[in-house]
């Protein structure tokens, strides 16, 4: 039996989404996502510029208020 804590048969979410709850847990405005190798903002880096910049970014914490509808991939956004 595999009892390793990040196994597959074990994790129901991307590695990213603890990831970016430790990042957030530090204070840290990003992570890097290990899927892509891209630097990910983290919600704390949104809540400081303190409105949506309208890129779709993962971690938005304003509903993608100024997003375009034509950018809005539900695969990179957090749910």
């Amino acid at each position: 039996m595999n009892t390793c804590p990040l196994s597959p048969t074990v994790m129901t979410e991307p590695l990213w989404h603890a990831l970016h709850a430790a990042a957030c847990d530090r204070g840290e405005t990003t992570y890097c996502d290990p899927e892509t190798g891209y630097t990910v903002f983290t919600q704390v880096a949104h809540l400081k510029r303190g409105k949506c910049c309208g890129s779709a970014c993962r971690h938005c914490p304003y509903g993608h208020e100024a997003v375009p509808a034509a950018k809005t991939d539900p695969r990179r956004i957090a749910p």
